[in-house]
């Protein structure tokens, strides 16, 4: 009789610690790529092996720190990342929640929507309650936000302010670190300004624009170790790098471990292994010819 009911508590005690059941994977939204044969495939960069959507939500619920990177544009990024968030939810509870989209001047509206959010006082334009800003593409975060405010944990922002990016562009404050402050993680974030403006931002601006994407990097990397954990960050790709971005910050200030990232790309993108963890392949948005819209405004007299 005792074997029986020790054998009973046993099961139920299993039971209650099963893995939950994986959610399911949301469908391709971006246009492209759907036949392409790395499409849907996650990958652990360290190795090469090669991952289910459930071995990676088990490895990553178990960090303190999770970044994630993302296109902006790509629809299918921000369906992952909800799946990612609601995913990790299931399997422990969530400390916080940090967005680049979201700048220190929002975060007081932030958390008053959330105390109401969370009492079912929901208000009818969202997008203006949290003051969103518009170069954020409120149709792709929306499903994001309108989630995470009705959860127990804190959205946090992770960004600079506008009157502080000015004053770094005026006057670029010295950073202090090694790892984030390397040649090579500097001159390949020079080389991705001078991509990212089609080769037209005249260099003596170089040194300006790159202190204002390390100090957004040092920025979210002080919010990551100062959130609540497990925190989650989300966050555009060269900022969750972990050979460029925000994890050669957590270096510099003293987190040498407990940080996973997860790039979120395009198929027919080369992640190179050293510059995240894991890698998942999605769909992909045609590419958008900003250079020539560039050249075009240029040439206006």
């Amino acid at each position: 009789m005792h074997r029986v009911l020790l054998w009973v508590v046993v099961a139920t005690l299993s039971a209650c610690q099963a893995t939950p059941s994986l959610r399911t994977i949301p469908a391709w939204q971006s246009p492209l790529g759907h036949e392409h044969v790395d499409v849907g495939m996650i990958r652990d960069l360290n190795n090469g092996q090669q991952l289910t959507a459930q071995q990676l939500a088990e490895r990553l619920a178990q960090a303190p720190r999770v970044l994630v990177g993302e296109q902006h544009d790509n629809p299918d990024h921000h369906a992952l990342q909800l799946w990612l968030l609601q995913v990790l939810t299931d399997r422990r509870a969530q400390g916080s929640l940090l967005l680049e989209m979201v700048n220190p001047d929002q975060q007081a509206g932030v958390d008053a929507l959330q105390a109401d959010y969370r009492q079912a006082k929901v208000s009818a334009d969202l997008p203006g309650a949290l003051a969103w800003q518009s170069g954020w593409d409120w149709a792709l975060y929306g499903p994001i936000m309108r989630y995470a405010l009705g959860q127990p944990f804190p959205i946090m922002s992770a960004n600079l302010d506008p009157d502080e990016i000015k004053m770094i562009y005026s006057q670029p404050p010295a950073l202090s670190g090694r790892h984030s402050t390397a040649p090579a993680v500097r001159e390949q974030l020079i080389e991705q300004i001078r991509a990212s403006h089609c080769g037209l931002l005249p260099e003596e601006h170089f040194p300006a624009m790159l202190a204002v994407q390390q100090q957004r990097d040092r920025r979210m990397a002080q919010r990551l170790l100062s959130a609540p954990t497990p925190a989650l960050l989300f966050a555009g790709t060269y900022h969750a790098r972990k050979d460029i971005g925000v994890p050669t910050h957590l270096l510099d200030l003293g987190a040498d471990s407990g940080t996973l990232v997860l790039l979120l790309t395009q198929v027919g993108e080369e992640v190179k292994p050293g510059t995240a963890d894991y890698v998942w392949y999605t769909a992909a948005v045609a590419d958008q010819d900003y250079c020539a819209q560039w050249r075009g405004q240029s040439k206006k007299p």
